[in-house]
């Protein structure tokens, strides 16, 4: 088996965040295979001015980039604020294209401190599409984070067995022979010099 990468874009800057051991976990298990190697990119350790088209160099957005191109197959992780995924995230993603994601296998993981996350996990599928990522159909919400993780840890067993199962994904996905290209991706302005 080729080595394989799978990469965590960890969308919360919070200390006590959710997210980022959500991520960990699922990277965790990936790790479990053989030749498979992860990475958990914390967006708190990456410094990125918010994004400015004519300036798409700051900071580590080089360093970002090279990181999730490297990578085979990528969790976009975040909190849910206000129906949507985090800004941190956000701007993450902007200063990223179809070098980092286009043919690339994703898997969604998003945590809420009350119920119904869904619409954030709908949010980033259309992202993932529109930069002609793979995104894998299994997707994990943690609805009422704070009655599944203790010290750091998930304590309840029906999600870590759902952060588990995209951990696998992410790994057993990897390398999936890509589908034509979607209408989102070809609609995208990024896409019209390719």
């Amino acid at each position: 088996m080729t080595e394989i990468r799978v990469a965590a874009l960890v969308g919360s800057l919070r200390d006590g965040s959710y997210t980022r051991p959500a991520c960990r976990h699922a990277l965790d298990e990936a790790a479990t295979y053989e030749a498979v190697e992860t990475d958990l990119v914390d967006l708190r350790d990456v410094s990125l001015p918010v994004y400015d088209a004519a300036d798409d160099e700051a900071g580590d957005a080089a360093e970002l980039r090279a990181r999730l191109r490297d990578a085979d197959s990528i969790i976009l992780g975040s909190p849910v604020y206000h129906g949507s995924y985090a800004s941190a995230l956000k701007n993450a993603l902007d200063y990223c294209g179809f070098d980092e994601f286009e043919d690339t296998t994703v898997g969604l993981l998003c945590v809420a401190g009350g119920s119904f996350p869904t619409t954030t996990l709908d949010h980033l599928r259309a992202v993932s599409r529109a930069l002609d990522a793979w995104v894998v159909p299994h997707q994990v919400a943690i609805p009422r984070a704070h009655r599944c993780f203790e010290n750091g840890e998930i304590v309840d067993e029906d999600v870590r067995d759902r952060v588990e199962v995209l951990g696998r994904r992410m790994v057993e996905y990897a390398s999936i022979e890509p589908d034509p290209r979607t209408i989102e991706s070809t609609q995208n302005v990024g896409a019209n010099d390719r």
